[in-house]
């Protein structure tokens, strides 16, 4: 009999990572070796399990589930990520992709899909659920691409950030850059999204599906001029 499939499972709310391991413990070709709750201890924990598979959620505490694994790739470039996240804009998966992640799969997939792209993933294959396919196939249509598609991979990560209402100091803190360079990311997005300020960013990352909820973060303590 062949060796199991290791899995790691990255997701903020330990109720939903135990139903993960749940789920994916009905499966004797796969065990859940590990758990993580936020970015940092994703990284250590692929850094001393070496799972064959990270499952991989984006919204996390502090830095995100793309920058997550942007560590993991950089220390291990052929990690197999395959992220499961409530997001379903054809945006998301299109950055995850991008970023390197092996699939893409949604949180209202089947149970049976998340088990199905694991395998996937772990023989060397991409994945994306039907809905995110189906999404990334309409997008990529479009004859004039979103602003929100022009923007760098950073860009984009520094664009989620502000939504929630970081600083450039916490951003710049939370990225290992300086805080220069969060401003000069943060005075592109503007530019490419025809931005002022903050708030206005916010409301346009709020129109385009970005960040659910992201006009509250406008009504944080900062300076909107920023």
């Amino acid at each position: 009999m062949s060796a199991a499939i290791n899995v790691l499972l990255v997701d903020d709310h330990a109720v939903v990572r135990a139903g993960y391991r749940h789920l994916l413990a009905r499966d004797t070709r796969i065990e859940v070796v590990g758990e993580a709750a936020d970015a940092q201890s994703a990284y250590l924990s692929f850094c001393s399990l070496a799972p064959d598979v990270v499952v991989m959620d984006i919204a996390l505490p502090g830095a995100s589930g793309i920058e997550a694994m942007r560590r993991i790739l950089a220390r291990e470039p052929d990690a197999r990520v395959l992220i499961f996240s409530m997001y379903e804009d054809a945006i998301f998966p299109t950055r995850a992709l991008q970023a390197g992640a092996r699939g893409y799969l949604t949180k209202s997939s089947g149970p049976d899909m998340l088990v199905e792209a694991v395998l996937a993933v772990a023989r060397g294959e991409n994945y994306l659920s039907r809905d995110v396919a189906q999404a990334v196939a309409l997008r990529s249509q479009a004859t004039q691409p979103e602003p929100a598609v022009v923007l760098s991979p950073r860009e984009f990560e520094v664009l989620q950030m502000l939504a929630r209402g970081e600083t450039l100091a916490q951003i710049a803190t939370r990225l290992n850059l300086s805080e220069k360079t969060v401003a000069n990311y943060q005075s592109s997005i503007k530019q490419k999204l025809g931005a002022s300020n903050n708030i206005q960013i916010v409301q346009k990352a709020t129109r385009l599906g970005l960040l659910p909820g992201a006009i509250g973060a406008a009504d944080e303590p900062g300076d909107p001029t920023q």
